[in-house]
Parts: structure tokens; sequence; C-alpha cells
């Protein structure tokens, strides 16, 4: 069983890497890692880094929930350095936090949840070909160095700064309740595949026209690991997203009893399917969430009644026939493009409580501004259903 009692109080405290050997195995007795090996953040590192960051070396990033331990600038460097990060990654790391840190994103509970929920980074714009972020095939897979160092950076903040280690208490800050967990804790990082997409991005469509088609993004999630949209034979859209309304109704969703946004991943041929049937992002999501609908039969009456409350819609079976949405309102089905030839797509729901958080990535010159998107409407209302 890893130990905390003899860790320093701060990362680079242990950065004497005379050994570096040495050194990364106190990283792991320690639990500062996510249990696979990490680069040393000595001194050196950490300032190649800081060089290449958004904010000044001695800015404070606020704090990490749960354990609320301020995240520095310094501390967020490390993090990327052990994670194998390139220093030219630090703008997305930067506006990743950002949009973590968000009231609604709910970093707290979603940190503490039982549920396998991980955080998905999700860059757009021309910064992910800059980097060389994943939009293509396998983007959510190993062999991306950009999309599995990055992913890899925000959960190591998550867990070193934020406390979020997996356990149930018989070690001091085991905090991460996950009953089983899941791989996309390690990391979980891709691009939206723009060039392959029938439909404006995703952050212009969701946000309008505020910010311009050369502005990059990133947008954090809580989501589980991906679930598998296998649909080689649909040549209408309407028969594509009946398989993918099918696909999402299924009863053990967080969703469908805490609200909160969810993911579509369409692949580059699914939205095609969907484009060349007339289907533009909104009619797909109002398709979705019109049909993405568990019937009450299906659960059983304990969990239906723990459904019903949590969700704030006890009073509306009847109006919904006794077929629960997966989702509260149409635009909380989040549809982006991503992967590379094949028909599948993938669904993402998320740990319920929360929405997900989309930030601009400043533009060289224009400083340390990072620009938030606005809460949607429909969180808002989720929010006084269930006060």
């Amino acid at each position: 069983m890893t130990t905390l009692s003899n860790a320093p109080s701060d990362l680079l405290d242990i950065a004497d890497a005379g050994d570096e050997e040495a050194a990364a195995e106190r990283l792991h007795q320690w639990g500062w890692t996510d249990g696979l090996p990490v680069v040393v953040p000595t001194p050196e590192r950490v300032d190649r880094f800081l060089a290449a960051a958004v904010r000044d070396a001695d800015a404070s990033l606020g704090p990490i929930a749960p354990r609320g331990a301020e995240l520095t600038l310094r501390s967020l460097a490390a993090n990327a350095v052990m994670a194998g990060c390139l220093p030219e990654y630090m703008p997305v790391i930067e506006a990743a936090v950002v949009a973590m840190q968000q009231p609604d994103f709910n970093l707290y509970g979603m940190q503490m949840t039982t549920h396998p929920c991980a955080l998905m980074v999700v860059v757009q714009g021309p910064i992910a070909a800059q980097l060389g972020v994943s939009s293509g095939a396998g983007c959510m897979g190993s062999g991306h160095r950009a999309n599995g160092t990055i992913g890899r950076a925000i959960r190591l903040i998550a867990m070193n700064i934020g406390g979020a280690r997996p356990g149930e208490g018989e070690v001091a800050g085991d905090i991460d309740r996950a009953t089983q967990g899941t791989p996309a804790k390690w990391s979980f990082c891709f691009a939206e595949n723009q060039a392959e997409s029938p439909w404006p991005t995703f952050a212009s469509e969701l946000y309008g026209d505020a910010w311009s088609a050369d502005d990059s993004f990133v947008t954090v999630g809580a989501v589980e690991g991906p679930h598998n949209i296998n649909d080689h034979q649909s040549t209408t859209g309407e028969n594509l997203l009946k398989t993918i309304a099918a696909t999402m109704s299924t009863p053990g969703a967080n969703t469908i009893y805490r609200g909160g946004d969810q993911f579509v991943a369409l692949g580059p041929e699914h939205a095609k399917v969907l484009h060349d049937s007339g289907f533009d992002r909104r009619k797909a999501q109002e398709y979705l969430h019109e049909h993405a609908r568990v019937d009450a039969t299906r659960v059983g009456v304990e969990k239906l009644e723990e459904a019903s409350l949590w969700g704030g819609y006890r009073l509306r079976l009847e109006e919904w026939e006794n077929r629960v949405p997966i989702s509260r309102a149409a635009e909380d089905i989040r549809l982006i493009v991503a992967g590379g030839t094949g028909k599948h797509s993938a669904w993402m729901p998320t740990f319920g409580a929360m929405w997900s958080q989309t930030v601009r990535v400043p533009g060289a010159g224009e400083g340390v501004g990072f620009d938030v998107a606005p809460l949607n409407e429909t969180a808002a209302w989720a929010n006084d259903l269930e006060s």
C-alpha cells in the first residue's frame, strides 16, 4: 500500500535528480504517480515548461477540489513534465484546468463519486493540428503523444493537487471512490475532426458567433469511457439515429436521473450519412432527445423511484408516457465529429450532476485571459428544478 506519510508537501521538493531512478521511485512511493512510470520534474525541465505557459511563472491557479490545495503554475508544469508532455502543450493544459474549475462542472462531485467518470479533454481549432493532437483514426486510443500526455497531465493534477487518489480511506488523501474506475482515468484526450465534419465547428454551433473560426478551444467533460456504436448498414440518417438512440437508452446511465450533458463522437462516415439525409447538428440532437428514452418497465421499481426523485421529474412520468429521456434537453446531447475510417461512433455519458465547460485558448500576444463559454440555459433550468 502506498504511503503518503513521508511525502513532501510540494511535488517540487523531490526534484533533486542526482539519481533520477531513485527520484522516480520516490514519486511512486509517495503516491505522486498514476501507477505508470513518470518523468522526474527537475527544476530545469519545469522552467522550460513555464517559459511556454500563458500565465506568469508565479501565478496561482486557484484550489483544486476536493482537497482544495492551491494549484500554482509551477506545480501544473511539474505534473505536465511527469506526464511526458512537451512544453508547447502548456496553453491547452492551462485552459483545461480553467474549464474544470468552473462551478457548474462540479469538479468536487466528479472527483469523489463512485461513478467511473474520467476527465475528457477535447481540443478544437488550429492549435490541435499545431500540437499534433489526433482527431482521426484511433484518436481515443494509444499511439498519439499529445493526446496521451495532455490527458494524463490533467489526471495527475486531479490526483496530486486535488487529492483524488483511488481508495476507500485507508490512506490519507484517498478520495476517489470510483467502484471499479475506468482506464479512461489514465488519459482521455482527442481533437475534433473538423476537416471531415460536414457541420460547423462544435464551439461555433454551441456558443454562436462570439468567437472567431480561427480561435482554438478546449472542452472538458466528466465522462465514462467511450461506448461503441456500430452501424455499418444504415444509409439514411433516421435509421442511423435509431441505432444511436437505442444504444443510449440504458437504465444504468447517470444522465437518466442526474441530468447533465453527454457526448456522442460521430465517426466521419456516420456524420456524412446524417448530413446527406438533411440532418444538421440541431436536428440530430432533437431526434436523439426524443428517441433516446428508457421505457419505465425496463427499470426496477426501486431504481425508478430513485431516478425520478434525484432527477426532479417524479410528476413528469405521465407526461413522458413512462418513457424517461436520457437527456433533459436536445442541446445537452453534445455532437462532435472525431475518428477515422469505419462506420462507428461513440457515446460518452457523463457523471450526470455536471455540465462540460469550454474555454478559449488565448492567441499569441493576447495576454493571460481565458474566455469561458456561457452556461447553457438547460443547466440553469435543471439546477432550479433540483433545488
